[in-house]
């Protein structure tokens, strides 16, 4: 399953939802990336720190990552230890599917996204309820069986619903000691995501913030691996395409997500989707 999930490191997910087991001991870098879908990691041995949003998670055997679509992430690895994991690619279209009243599924990672928290560390007694699921639902997609596919699809919603039950029951481990990040950073990444239709200069946050404009550019690099503008240029690219595939006027959604200059906004929207926005309405 490796060299299939390396092979498609660009990130394109075409199925309901795919599953990867992966189990190396390499020397081996990723660059911060992020996906257009939601990703569950379930670590199972290594030495492994993952970054996610400008924060640091040490983790432990059987640690489950909710990483929300469009969430800047990667993993620091130790490879003098062999690294297991579980990776769920996960469709947004095919979650919005089985959603009904009072049961959004991608509620947990919703939440994970409010709080700034992506870790949900179980104890053994809920670990088990994990295991269990993940043994079936890796046994029936290496299945041929009458209904097999229906079974794994089942058996991921299954997957979705307790998560979000853990989530919403407060049933995880809230271990801080296992998070270490930059509150100041992690503040600037709130007000950015939260304000990105309006302006967002680094002259603006510099004066917010109380923070040199030379110190904020350095410092927000090193905690999140891209430049301030680069990260408000693809966050603002990312919610104009979502809401273009809702249904919103190109020219609004352009105006929606703060840019001013419509020939830019075009430029960089081919740029970063290789489409142009008419391509997604």
């Amino acid at each position: 399953m490796d060299d299939k999930y390396h092979n498609k490191k660009s990130g394109y997910l075409n199925n309901d939802f795919q599953l990867f087991h992966i189990r190396d001991k390499k020397n081996q870098e990723f660059e911060f990336h992020y996906h257009e879908f939601n990703k569950i990691i379930i670590f199972l041995s290594g030495k492994v720190t993952y970054l996610i949003e400008g924060k640091a998670y040490f983790l432990k055997p059987w640690d489950i990552l909710l990483v929300n679509n469009h969430n800047v992430h990667k993993p620091v690895i130790d490879p003098s230890e062999t690294y297991e994991r579980i990776i769920i690619w996960a469709n947004s279209d095919f979650i919005k599917k089985h959603n009904y009243e009072n049961c959004d599924l991608s509620t947990c990672f919703k939440l994970a996204n409010e709080k700034s928290f992506n870790l949900v560390r179980l104890e053994a007694k809920f670990q088990n309820k994990i295991k269990a699921i993940i043994e079936m639902l890796e046994s029936s997609l290496d299945s041929s069986d009458f209904g097999s596919k229906l079974l794994s699809n089942s058996l991921f919603i299954q997957l979705l619903v307790y998560l979000n039950r853990v989530h919403l029951g407060n049933m995880y481990i809230d271990d801080k000691e296992s998070l270490k990040y930059d509150k100041q950073i992690e503040e600037i990444l709130k007000y950015i995501n939260n304000n990105l239709c309006n302006k967002l200069s680094l002259e603006l946050l510099s004066q917010k913030f109380y923070i040199s404009k030379y110190y904020l550019m350095h410092k927000f690099k090193k905690e999140t691996g891209y430049t301030l503008h680069n990260y408000v240029l693809q966050k603002r690219l990312l919610i104009a395409k979502e809401l273009i595939k809702d249904g919103s006027p190109i020219i609004k959604a352009c105006s929606n997500c703060g840019f001013n200059d419509y020939s830019s906004f075009l430029r960089s929207f081919k740029k970063m989707f290789g489409k142009s926005p008419k391509d997604f309405q």
